[in-house]
């Protein structure tokens, strides 16, 4: 006698991680909450991680060669955010950033920064919640991938009257822990919010903070990519 056994397709999903969200699923006994609260299907993990404080695109998984092909540094993949910052950065100091900076005894490798042209507009807010976006939803999120719009946070970034922000762009292939925002404040230039907006050729584009979805397999290959 012969049993059938039916393997499901591995599952790669796409969340816009909110403010004050951990990139695991219990909690650690801040007020940060854990992506349990979500909804995601069983047996997923987040590949990667970012910190509580930052935002943006976080890919979860069920299937472990996700992480291997995305996180191991043989495999380079970009990693472009876009970080508001305190003043406004000349040329020389984004040039110090793409040449690495020293932080933790530790040179970063070199980087792509610039100066985001024009700066991102804020969006509405949108109703956070678990809910899978639809087809027609998500083929809408593709098309407008690269326009440079952003959720509002909450609570928002402190504002002071006296000293100007920025929007910077910044393509790193390496994610060492706070990364970004110890090489900004290597430059005299502190992170008041951080957003990652692209994994290789996936963007984020307007999928809602606290919103999930499954990735098609043609998605699929340009993370991959």
């Amino acid at each position: 006698m012969f049993f059938v056994v039916k393997i499901s397709p591995a599952v790669l999903i796409v969340f816009h991680k909110p403010f004050g969200v951990l990139s695991q699923f219990t909690s650690d006994g801040s007020p940060n909450r854990a992506l349990s609260e979500f909804g995601f299907p069983k047996n997923v993990y987040a590949i990667g991680r970012l910190d509580a404080d930052s935002e943006g695109l976080l890919l979860l998984s069920d299937e472990a060669r996700w992480n291997e092909k995305l996180l191991h540094p043989r495999h380079a993949h970009e990693r472009e955010y876009w970080a508001q910052v305190e003043k406004i950065p000349d040329r020389a100091a984004l040039d110090q950033l793409q040449g690495g900076v020293m932080i933790q005894g530790r040179k970063t490798l070199p980087c792509r920064a610039w100066l985001l042209e024009p700066q991102p507009v804020l969006l509405e807010p949108a109703r956070e919640g678990g809910a899978v976006l639809s087809g027609a939803e998500s083929a809408a999120l593709c098309r407008d991938a690269a326009t440079m719009k952003v959720f509002p946070r909450t609570p928002s970034i402190r504002f002071r009257k006296t000293v100007a922000d920025c929007w910077i762009g910044l393509e790193l292939v390496e994610g060492k822990n706070r990364q970004v925002r110890r090489m900004t404040a290597a430059i005299g230039h502190p992170t008041l919010r951080l957003l990652r907006v692209r994994i290789g050729n996936f963007w984020l584009g307007q999928l809602p903070p606290g919103r999930w979805r499954i990735l098609a397999a043609e998605e699929c290959e340009l993370v991959a990519g």
